[in-house]
């Protein structure tokens, strides 16, 4: 694999798609700042693009859906588990 600017540019704009929409799949209110979606999301997308490859996957002409969706799929997961998503806060009264 070369790494070109280009290279790392696209990943980077993927990455910030791909943690906007990681962040619009998980439900309720997520207390996280942009800048942590969009690095959670550039992580999902290197993550997914590493995955799709070593299956074999990635190996298509032009855009692939797959790929795309395996990166939104590991940048929802990453939101959720950065912003706690589901974990319940118990309350103390005294």
């Amino acid at each position: 694999m070369e790494l070109t600017v280009w290279g790392i540019i696209t990943a980077i704009v993927v990455g910030l798609i791909v943690g906007a929409l990681g962040r619009l799949v998980v439900p309720g209110r997520q207390n996280m700042p942009i800048w942590l979606h969009m690095l959670v999301g550039v992580g999902a997308a290197l993550l997914g693009t590493i995955i799709a490859r070593a299956s074999g996957f990635a190996d298509t002409a032009g855009f692939d859906w797959r790929e795309f969706l395996l990166q939104v799929l590991l940048a929802a997961i990453g939101v959720a588990l950065v912003a706690g998503v589901g974990r319940r806060r118990s309350v103390t009264h005294r």
